[in-house]
C-alpha cells in the first residue's frame, strides 16, 4: 500500500472512534460534577442544585412544545413519588423564553416535583442539552452518572434502574 492510502484509512479510523464515541455520549453513563445552578421556580422563589446534596437527582430539561416531553412528564411524577422518600429528587428545567405557557400546561398536566425556569437556557448549555427532553442523573457526591436524550416509552424503565442503583450506594 501506498503511504498517503495508509495515511487515509488511519484517518478514516480515527473518524469512526470519534462518531462512535459521540454516539455513545448521546445517551449513557456519564462523569464529571454536575454545574451548580439557581433558577427561579414558577412560584418566584429561588431554587439552587446544591440544596439537593446528599440525595439522587434527576434533572429533566424539557419544553411546552415538546410531545415526548408532555408524555413523559407523568411517568417522572410517579417516580418522584415512589423514590422520594428513599432520597430521590426530581427537578424539571423548563426552557421556555415566557412562564404562561409552562403554566397553562402543568394547570392541565399538574407534577409534584419541582419545576424552575430556565429562559435564558443558561443551565440547559451549562449541561450541554441539545435535545427535548434531556435527563441528567447525579449521585449524592454531585456527580453526573447518566445522561438519557429523548424519550421513548419504556425509557422510564432505564431511569428507574439507575435510581435504585444509586439510591443503593
Amino acid at each position: 500500500m501506498k503511504f498517503s492510502t495508509v495515511k487515509f484509512l488511519k484517518r478514516c479510523t480515527m473518524a469512526a472512534v470519534v462518531i462512535a464515541s459521540t454516539a455513545f455520549a448521546a445517551s449513557g453513563d456519564a462523569s464529571g460534577t454536575a454545574p451548580a445552578f439557581t433558577l427561579a421556580a414558577l412560584s418566584g422563589q429561588q431554587a439552587a442544585l446544591s440544596q439537593y446534596k446528599g440525595q439522587v437527582v434527576m434533572v429533566n430539561f424539557w419544553a411546552t412544545w415538546c410531545g415526548p416531553c408532555q408524555q413523559e412528564m407523568p411517568l417522572l411524577d410517579q417516580m418522584y413519588k415512589k423514590y422520594k422518600p428513599a432520597g430521590f429528587t426530581l427537578i424539571g428545567v423548563n426552557v421556555d423564553k415566557e412562564a404562561p405557557a409552562v403554566r397553562e400546561l402543568l394547570a392541565r398536566k399538574p407534577v409534584s416535583f419541582p419545576v424552575l425556569l430556565d429562559p435564558a437556557n443558561q443551565v440547559s448549555k451549562a449541561y450541554h442539552v441539545d435535545e427535548m427532553p434531556s435527563s441528567v442523573i447525579i449521585d449524592r457526591k454531585g456527580e453526573i452518572r447518566y445522561i438519557h436524550r429523548g424519550y421513548r416509552p419504556g425509557d422510564e424503565n432505564e431511569y428507574q434502574d439507575r435510581i435504585r442503583q444509586l439510591i443503593r450506594e
